[in-house]
């Protein structure tokens, strides 16, 4: 290997300080390192030294091959799973490749190494599930080192995996949601189960719980069961919800339950209601139905009765869609900002709020440039 890296690297200038002469092994290296077309290499720093040294690739995934047959052969991991975590956990691949000296023979160095010194099995399976190093240090357990040693954990595992929900999404579970991969044998699959009773497809059960793991805490979320029928009565494919969940939302299944329930008592009918999801899922589905909320709220605010509301929004049901809320929260910071008087404000709202979600007004220092007139006189 010494005799590539000379083909490969070449030495600057030495680097050292008077006051380390007593420790001749205190020495700086600048190294700079150019790509061969026979031999690719990164840079890796050994822990003892710090110097930064070689390894090819070449040795990596041969290095990588070694962990995975230790896992496979030595451990008894299934193909898929010793290979997927072999992979997938890079930082403690590293951290593994430096307890050897890069100049000698990695691969057949991590060979011995691991015939000796069995690996905490933990880390590098809950890297290959997608965590970082800094949160599966507080996940690790204490007294465990094999992954069989928690047989209850394992088991959950498989059966998420056979279902067929992500492996990278099974971190966030494992962190947020521990209690998933602790229920006793058979109780997960009955849950997953259970939600395939409700009327829903294979496919949107792993999205569903992809998204949401607490689904998948305690029985079959009955709040989420309500939205289902929801969507039954207002004429959809219960699948549909698939379409409108994603990886970076949060969802309150109770506050869309009350916002659906909310919108049926202001009096929007089943079509429109329909109407209202297919072409503005974000009103349910971003925030759980807080904009709905915020609206109602800012309206009573303003003075206007309950029933009052509840007129407005049976008279102006377009005023949902994204934006027209838009547009007539905007228009409504137009009046504050000029100091309009509430109650004119509360008229303006009660006669005027079709025209006030329907355009979008601009800003009061524009609209007094342009009539070349001062806020006061708006």
């Amino acid at each position: 290997m010494i005799a590539n890296l000379d083909k490969i690297v070449v030495f600057s200038h030495v680097v050292y300080d008077k006051s380390d002469v007593q420790n001749p092994c205190s020495v700086s290296l600048n190294v700079r390192s150019f790509r061969s077309s026979r031999l690719l290499c990164e840079s890796v720093k050994s822990s003892s030294s710090g110097l930064a040294i070689q390894i090819s690739r070449t040795a990596k995934t041969g290095a990588r091959d070694v962990l995975f047959e230790y896992l496979h052969s030595t451990r008894g991991f299934s193909f898929m799973d010793a290979e997927h975590i072999s992979k997938n956990s890079p930082h403690f691949f590293e951290k593994l490749l430096s307890k050897f000296d890069p100049e000698e023979d990695v691969v057949k160095s991590l060979s011995k190494f691991l015939r000796y010194n069995p690996i905490n099995e933990f880390e590098p399976f809950l890297e290959s599930l997608g965590l970082s190093p800094v949160e599966i240090r507080s996940l690790v357990p204490q007294r465990l080192m094999f992954l069989t040693d928690d047989s209850v954990m394992l088991e959950n595992f498989r059966v998420l995996r056979d279902y067929g929900i992500p492996r990278i999404k099974m971190g966030k579970m494992y962190k947020e949601f521990r209690e998933i991969f602790e229920y006793d044998y058979g109780i997960l699959t009955s849950k997953l189960k259970a939600y395939e009773n409700l009327g829903l497809s294979k496919p949107i059960i792993i999205k569903l719980v992809s998204c949401c793991p607490s689904l998948l805490v305690g029985g079959v979320d009955a709040e989420f069961a309500a939205v289902l029928e929801w969507f039954k009565e207002l004429g959809m494919e219960k699948d549909e919800i698939g379409g409108f969940v994603s990886g970076k939302g949060i969802y309150d299944w109770g506050r869309m339950l009350d916002t659906l329930d909310f919108l049926d008592r202001v009096g929007y009918t089943d079509e429109q209601l329909h109407n209202l999801l297919k072409t503005n899922p974000a009103l349910l589905f971003q925030g759980s139905g807080k904009k709905v909320y915020v609206l109602f709220g800012q309206l009573l605010k303003l003075g206007l009765k309950m029933n009052e509301v509840y007129s407005m929004f049976m008279q102006n049901p377009h005023i949902l869609l994204v934006k027209c809320t838009k547009n007539f929260f905007k228009a409504l910071d137009f009046l504050f900002d000029i100091a309009m008087q509430t109650e004119d404000i509360v008229h303006i709202v009660s006669t005027r709020m079709e025209l006030m979600g329907s355009y979008l007004l601009k800003g009061p220092k524009t609209v007094c440039r342009e009539l070349n007139v001062k806020r006061d006189e708006l």
